[in-house]
């Protein structure tokens, strides 16, 4: 196992499913589709960040931390499931949201707050900066924080999507099948820069295309690439990663992060629709309705087999309400 030199904890139902979609494929008259189900890791409602907070949270238990601490958006996935992992191992959780604290607690926000989350409001001021400061704060406390980079995506975060690269191919071994394509939403960079490590390390022979949630396609490039060569040396392998190494596509940034548009609609409405299966509006909406919309292109051949990796966030949804039906 690639990252058996690491301290981990068990926080997500693994391995997450691996599912054939046959209803979904022959509507959008493209490649054959396929979905892996990081949404149902488990914890507090599913996700990506599950993987990586199973080496976050051991690096902070061996660091003897008692508080866990870490910022994103309102509706951040990230922040809900690092407050969920914080109740599991009896550690304290402070959030740094960004913004002004809305009238009233709905979506990831509410189950924050459920989880027992201290939440501090960045208002109009740097989230990096004020993250820095509540940690100070923390420590004048007498506390002992561990400091969660956002979306959990340092070099022991992304380690967690090198393991889920490593399950994937066991899981292809065991299923008899071949991706030609793995595509993603990419943003915080820790999901596909741990993809392509792992697949460097295991020698897998398709290609992994992050669609871009937020950035432009160079400035993620150049931010993978670091993350990937600080996996890569974390555990151990003898090579570095380049902003060549990595394929993004950033034609579905739209009007920027966490904005709904009909390219996110569409796409999560034709997946719940067709396979019963509910995507995000910010992450796995956006990067699902740019890869429909990339097939519907002739981006991919009839005769390739395309993985769609769900990186959950069910729990947006009712941050959003009836906007996200249009």
């Amino acid at each position: 196992m690639l990252t058996a030199r690491l301290a981990r904890v068990r926080i997500a139902h693994l391995p997450t499913p691996l599912e054939p979609l046959p209803r979904l494929s022959a509507q959008s008259g493209g490649p054959e589709l396929w979905i892996k189900r990081d949404d149902q890791t488990g914890l507090a409602s599913g996700g990506n960040k599950a993987r990586k907070l199973e080496f976050l949270v051991a690096d902070a238990l061996q660091r003897k931390a008692d508080t866990l601490i870490t910022g994103g958006a309102a509706q951040s996935n990230h922040a809900r499931q690092t407050a969920a992992a914080a109740a599991k191992f009896g550690l304290g959780c402070t959030l740094v949201l960004r913004g002004e604290q809305p009238a009233e607690a709905q979506g990831n926000l509410l189950l924050d707050k459920l989880l027992g989350a201290d939440i501090v409001w960045s208002a109009d001021r740097p989230i990096d900066l004020v993250m820095g400061q509540t940690t100070d704060d923390l420590k004048a406390r007498g506390k002992r924080p561990y400091l969660i980079p956002y979306g959990g995506s340092n070099a022991i975060g992304a380690s967690g999507y090198v393991d889920a690269m490593e399950e994937l191919m066991q899981q292809c071994t065991q299923r008899d099948v071949v991706f030609d394509w793995i595509v993603l939403p990419s943003s915080s960079s820790g999901t596909q820069a741990g993809l392509v490590v792992g697949a460097r390390a295991l020698g897998f022979q398709g290609h992994i295309l992050g669609i871009s949630i937020d950035l432009p396609a160079r400035p993620l490039q150049a931010q993978l690439a670091e993350l990937g060569t600080a996996t890569a040396n974390l555990l151990g392998l003898s090579f570095e990663c380049t902003a060549e190494d990595f394929q993004v596509d950033d034609h579905y940034i739209g009007e920027g992060y966490g904005v709904l548009s009909d390219l996110e609609r569409s796409g999560m409405a034709t997946l719940a629709r067709t396979e019963g299966i509910v995507a995000d509006p910010v992450y796995t909406g956006r990067a699902l309705g740019g890869l429909l919309d990339a097939i519907s292109k002739g981006a991919f051949r009839s005769d390739e087999r395309v993985l769609f990796w769900h990186t959950g966030g069910v729990g947006g949804l009712f941050g959003y309400g009836e906007s996200i039906l249009g």
